[in-house]
């Protein structure tokens, strides 16, 4: 269950407000008037700080209770301004375009692609292949990732693809992270953007039925992963 203790507001107000920041490209100014509008006062600084503690949690929530997702993966990576600085956002996705996972590194190499796809096997088993670009980081993190299974795991291994056209669904897909982040301007703090992100791909995934819905709306699901 996530701990609301501490906060000065009622748990629905904090979860309609973190998640529509998360679900529409809205600043913490713009949210900070909408809340206004319905008679909650509320100063973006605290709205940020929810957004922060709570979307890891609810993230968390998300990733075990995702449907199954099948064993072809689309990887790539994308942009995002932390602090003013260029950084590494990883992102898979399923060949159905089902979310997978993500990484936000402050550097491309191959160390961040391996640290990414450990992190993404370990949360979606071991797939059977995966798309990637021509990125030679990309290739030598996930050959570094075969190495260990092959000494480690049952011996199976992962097909490596590198075709571009294939990674298009994934690229598609992007655009609605970067959407979202684009009125955010630019993260102040590293571990605020990845909080952040957290969220922003949970919302993303109740966006795309990821989650079993039992007929609620996507707010309901979204607060039902906070209970």
């Amino acid at each position: 269950m996530t701990d609301f203790k501490g906060v000065h507001y009622p748990k629905s107000v904090i979860l309609y407000a973190v998640f529509f920041y998360l679900r529409y490209a809205v600043s913490y100014r713009d949210l900070e008037e909408i809340m206004a509008e319905r008679g909650v006062r509320v100063g973006h600084a605290t709205l940020n700080r929810w957004v922060v503690k709570f979307s890891p949690l609810i993230a968390a929530r998300a990733q075990s209770r995702k449907r199954p997702t099948a064993s072809s993966w689309r990887m790539d990576e994308t942009y995002i301004k932390v602090k003013g600085q260029w950084t590494y956002l990883y992102r898979a996705v399923d060949r159905d375009g089902q979310n997978l996972d993500f990484l936000l590194s402050e550097r491309r190499d191959m160390a961040a692609a391996r640290r990414f796809f450990r992190q993404a096997i370990a949360r979606n088993g071991v797939p059977d292949r995966v798309v990637i670009d021509k990125s030679g980081a990309n290739l030598a993190g996930l050959r570094a990732v075969n190495v260990i299974l092959k000494f480690t795991g049952s011996g199976r291994t992962i097909e490596v693809r590198q075709v571009k056209y294939l990674n298009n669904i994934l690229e598609q897909d992007h655009r609605f992270i970067k959407r979202i982040t684009g009125p955010m301007m630019s993260f102040k703090a590293f571990h605020s953007a990845t909080a952040t992100i957290a969220g922003i791909e949970t919302a993303h995934m109740i966006r795309k039925g990821q989650i079993p819905d039992n007929g609620q709306t996507a707010f309901q699901i979204f607060a039902d992963m906070a209970a």
